[in-house]
């Protein structure tokens, strides 16, 4: 008999395709490569089937569908992945499926079609509802088009969407981002991620500041363009639930409260990253690379660990296992970022000690200066500090 995997794991699939790449970004994307798409899928069947017998088709709760621009595959391609993924998997009858979609790469029948396919999520990159924001950010879209994508995303019968927002732009006052938060707002999705703007080495945004010709953020105007966001969107029914993040009641996203929850996924396609059994690893960042050593490979009858550590999965580009105090250190940062906060008491059964044991002094430091808050077994983030949590948690763990 088959042994049969029974612990939960979530799935990542990085699309890396885009019409244009934006000035801002750095994640593993890439313009151009298009006439990649076909070769692409079937690698990443290819690797879906792999590491579904590798893992004995373990449960699945939630899919992700990022990127890059998910939405630039063509319907047929996405239901051959989605099929795969099917077949390998014991996914949940009610997983979350979530996909990424720029609104200037949709109409409404593409939006049914995923719907068909079983996407019940949408993550809508609407970034700015401001024309001219849009275009300093080098989005193909404009705000018409993101009001229209929703609203044929609702018309196909999504009911559960994120719209993602970006500020602190160049020239952006905080009148016209109470605008973009309140037209937000005003269409009433079921969650919202507001990112502030950052400048990241090698990007075109990056050059353009460095050569004098667009101006960086000013992070005085961030942390109260922050705190706009925060009373405007609890006033209209939102709850923060993560630095970044805010929904309405249950809809937080599951997919991420796993990162955030320090949970096992696995990630698959080019630059994926993953999280299984104390181990960290990704997949080649090129996805020409990618579709050329994960398309070839057939499922081996092997157990997965020892082919990942010896090298044996071609298209694993590192293979990480962390020292303990890494993997909890990692862990304290990632549950900080949620307004639940820190359970202690799953703290001190993981980790077998108590967290006062090995931050007590430094915690207990920043509870006097308000910037920790002690909650029965539960240590969070003043609401009010959520804006400075980096530099919180920066503070906490190099105290230890």
């Amino acid at each position: 008999m088959v042994a049969v995997n029974t612990a939960p794991l979530s799935l990542y699939l990085h699309i890396p395709f885009c019409d244009h790449r934006c000035a801002y970004c750095d994640f593993n994307a890439y313009a151009g490569l298009d006439a990649l798409i076909p070769a692409y899928t079937d690698a990443m069947i290819r690797e879906i089937t792999v590491w579904g017998a590798l893992l004995a088709s373990p449960p699945v709760p939630t899919v992700f569908f990022g990127g890059g621009t998910p939405s630039l595959l063509p319907l047929p391609l996405l239901e051959r992945i989605i099929t795969a993924l099917r077949a390998a998997f014991a996914i949940d009858a009610g997983a979350e499926w979530s996909l990424e979609v720029n609104p200037g790469t949709v109409d409404a029948a593409y939006f049914r079609g995923l719907r068909t396919l079983g996407i019940n999520r949408i993550s809508l990159g609407v970034q700015s509802f401001d024309d001219g924001e849009l275009q300093r950010l080098d989005r193909i879209h404009d705000a018409a088009a993101a009001t229209q994508a929703y609203a044929a995303a609702r018309a196909a019968g999504f009911n559960n969407i994120s719209l993602d927002l970006i500020f602190g732009l160049e020239g952006q006052t905080p009148a016209g981002w109470e605008r973009n938060l309140r037209r937000a707002a005003a269409l009433a999705p079921e969650h919202l991620s507001l990112y502030a703007l950052t400048i990241e080495e090698g990007t075109p945004l990056a050059r353009r500041i460095a050569r004098g010709q667009a101006g960086a953020p000013d992070d005085d105007v961030q942390a109260d363009m922050y705190e706009q966001a925060q009373a405007l969107l609890a006033a209209a029914g939102y709850t923060q639930y993560e630095i970044s993040n805010w929904a309405l009641p249950g809809r937080a996203c599951r997919h991420n409260l796993v990162y955030w929850r320090d949970g096992e996924w696995l990630g698959l396609g080019a630059g994926a990253h993953a999280h299984l059994a104390g181990h960290r690893f990704a997949v080649v960042a090129s996805p020409a690379a990618y579709s050329r050593l994960a398309g070839r490979l057939a499922a081996p009858p092997a157990e997965w660990l020892p082919l990942l550590t010896g090298g044996g999965l071609p298209w694993i580009r590192s293979v990480e296992t962390p020292a303990r105090d890494r993997d909890l250190a990692d862990a304290v940062a990632m549950e900080l970022r949620l307004s639940e906060g820190l359970d202690l008491e799953r703290f001190a059964t993981r980790w077998g000690q108590r967290f006062e044991a090995l931050f007590g002094s430094a915690a207990s430091e920043l509870i006097a200066q308000g910037l920790l808050r002690q909650c029965g077994d539960r240590l969070r983030i003043a609401p009010e500090r959520r804006f400075v949590a980096a530099d919180i948690i920066a503070q906490l763990l190099a105290a230890r």
